[in-house]
């Protein structure tokens, strides 16, 4: 977490509330889930929501499907016929995913895939408007080579985590610290990449907004 407490708990007061549905999806993941902080979250979220209602996509990619928060705010931007492909390598949770996208009746709009992220992209001939990356933080790189020719001229990549609790600044990395290294590596070779524009948010562990060119 990047942004202060108090400062997030401010933006939260003056934002709009989350609503039931994924109110009870986030309580619940926090109850049964080992790794509950990999939830979007309501702030994140309404982000995710806005962008998708900004752009009425027609077909939306994710890259980790966790418990299906993150997919929930994006597909409730999707055209009538639109549709969102998740990706989730880990069978586990999925059962929360699919319980709360029938909840909020959007089971025919969301498929999942199920597998390691750069095979099951291999299979994908869609062009997409809208991506979102939550997954691996060492593959980062390598998933966005993949999904680029996936994406329409104008279309956008939103990257999670790419602040990475901050440890994109520190000076030494441990050798091992291989996630850190995936996520500056991203960084890195995106800010040189003239194929796309890019912005980094410092919303929550940091969302970098990538537009194709």
């Amino acid at each position: 977490m990047i942004i202060d407490s108090d400062i997030e708990r401010y933006i939260e007061e003056h934002s709009d509330k989350e609503d039931d549905l994924l109110k009870k999806l986030s309580r619940e993941t926090h109850l049964k889930m080992v790794h509950p902080r990999m939830l979007s979250g309501a702030l994140q979220g309404e982000i995710l929501k806005t962008f998708s209602f900004m752009m009425r996509p027609l077909k939306i990619l994710e890259l980790g499907t966790y418990t299906g928060y993150s997919a929930i705010c994006l597909a409730q931007g999707l055209q009538e016929n639109g549709k969102l492909i998740t990706i989730e390598s880990d069978d586990e949770v999925l059962y929360l995913a699919q319980k709360y996208f029938k909840r909020a009746q959007l089971e025919n709009k969301i498929e999942i895939r199920i597998g390691a992220a750069l095979e099951v992209l291999d299979t994908i001939d869609d062009t997409f408007d809208l991506v979102f990356i939550d997954a691996d933080k060492k593959e980062y790189w390598a998933y966005y080579e993949k999904i680029l020719p996936k994406v329409r001229k104008g279309g956008i990549i939103i990257a999670d985590n790419v602040l990475w609790s901050g440890k994109v600044v520190q000076e030494k990395i441990k050798s091992n610290d291989y996630f850190t290294k995936g996520i500056i590596d991203f960084n890195n070779k995106i800010t040189e990449d003239k194929r796309v524009s890019k912005y980094i948010l410092p919303l929550r562990d940091g969302m970098m907004i990538i537009r194709k060119l």
